[in-house]
């Protein structure tokens, strides 16, 4: 069986563009670059920043290129998540727009990270981060923006007596006004209903009214479904009698279903109670190897995000610092049995004297890498690989 996780130890750009020469393709890329918050990449580049330069730009011209390597790995179906704060999200937006095209923007989610705020300093006390999502070719991109975590059952309050299957009642009429029988004709037709026995059809029969799609104030709206879908799904639909601002009068309703691996669409903003936060990411990391990292990401963001993609989904992190992809793919295989590989990269770049880290052994980034997925490997399993790169 193929390992869960890779780990190479080197430069980013330079493994970015092996993995392109290579011909090696990732369907999911998630990144945490460095914020700029005015301590000095850790990385070789070749740029030339002109003197003098501002550090948003000279944070830009080291991001170029390595966006670019990554969206030459990026599969056509795949998708682009990258973390990032206030310091440099208008900077990256643009950056991305012009790497990616402004069509493969999907969208800017809020992460609640930090629920209580930074109360440190001035100002407001931030709870949050941003992560932004593109898609390499929007018309051809598998994400789903959706997660079956998001589902509640407390949003089906009915139960069907003879199944013991629970449902809710939807409208069967569109409520965005946008569609109506001027844009939406073939879907503006009579029904006909019992709201005795809550049977639904399109053609007459004994004890049916003739039901005509409505908007509340009376004005002529249009149904979700086409005749033939009426036709072929009658159990799925109730007429019952309701009570609207004009008084009562008979509406149409499509049982709508709670199932096994139902989803929800995501919203663009994540809660920690949802996702987690720094707090629960430094807990998780010290259970393994210690409280080696100051910031590193909850395993619960990066299990949301993957949860959009494939679990076939080959994933990719060239900025991995503690690990935290690599193990959120190693939980997520080990609960619904996917097949997610991860490679993730870190540059051996030195760890600050006397931090913990430091302290621990670990003297440079990628050594706390390598031990948390070491160690994710003997607790979670799926293997490890590791490997130098390039080649010194």
């Amino acid at each position: 069986m193929p390992v869960w996780n890779t780990f190479v130890e080197g430069d980013n750009l330079a493994v970015l563009r092996a993995c392109a020469a290579r011909g090696e393709v990732f369907d999911l890329v998630y990144i945490d670059p460095p914020y700029n918050t005015g301590h000095a990449f850790a990385y070789a580049d070749d740029r030339r920043g002109a003197p003098g330069e501002g550090r948003h730009a000279a944070w830009t011209a080291f991001m170029r290129p390595r966006l670019e390597a990554a969206r030459d790995v990026l599969a056509d179906t795949g998708a682009l998540f990258v973390s990032i704060d206030d310091h440099e999200a208008a900077h990256l937006r643009l950056l991305l727009d012009d790497v990616l095209g402004e069509e493969g923007f999907l969208a800017q989610v809020v992460v609640n990270l930090n629920p209580k705020g930074r109360q440190l300093g001035g100002g407001f006390a931030t709870s949050h981060e941003y992560l932004l999502v593109y898609a390499r070719d929007p018309r051809r991109c598998v994400l789903q923006a959706s997660s079956p975590d998001t589902v509640d059952e407390r949003d089906f309050p009915l139960t069907d007596a003879a199944t013991g299957r629970r449902f809710r009642h939807l409208p069967l009429r569109n409520t965005n006004k946008k569609f109506n029988p001027t844009t939406s004709r073939t879907l503006h037709f009579a029904v006909w209903g019992d709201p005795v026995t809550g049977r639904v059809a399109t053609a007459p029969f004994d004890g049916a009214v003739e039901i005509e799609p409505v908007f509340g104030d009376g004005r002529p709206a249009v149904w979700r479904w086409s005749r033939p879908l009426i036709d072929q799904r009658p159990d799925d639909l109730v007429c019952r009698t309701v009570n609207g601002v004009r008084g009562p009068r008979v509406d149409v309703f499509q049982r709508d279903w709670l199932h096994p691996g139902r989803r929800k669409k995501l919203t663009t903003i994540w809660l920690a109670e949802e996702v987690g936060s720094t707090d629960t990411a430094v807990a998780e990391l010290k259970e393994l190897v210690g409280h080696v990292f100051e910031s590193p990401k909850p395993t619960g963001l990066l299990r949301r995000v993957l949860a959009t993609m494939p679990a076939d989904a080959r994933v990719l992190d060239f900025f991995a610092g503690s690990g935290t992809t690599g193990h959120a793919v190693a939980l997520a295989n080990a609960a619904d049995g996917g097949s997610r590989a991860c490679t993730s990269v870190d540059v051996a770049a030195p760890t600050r004297v006397g931090s913990n880290a430091h302290a621990a052994g670990l003297v440079t980034v990628a050594d706390i890498t390598r031990a948390r997925l070491r160690a994710v490997a003997e607790t979670v399993g799926g293997g490890l690989e590791e490997r130098v790169e390039p080649p010194a």
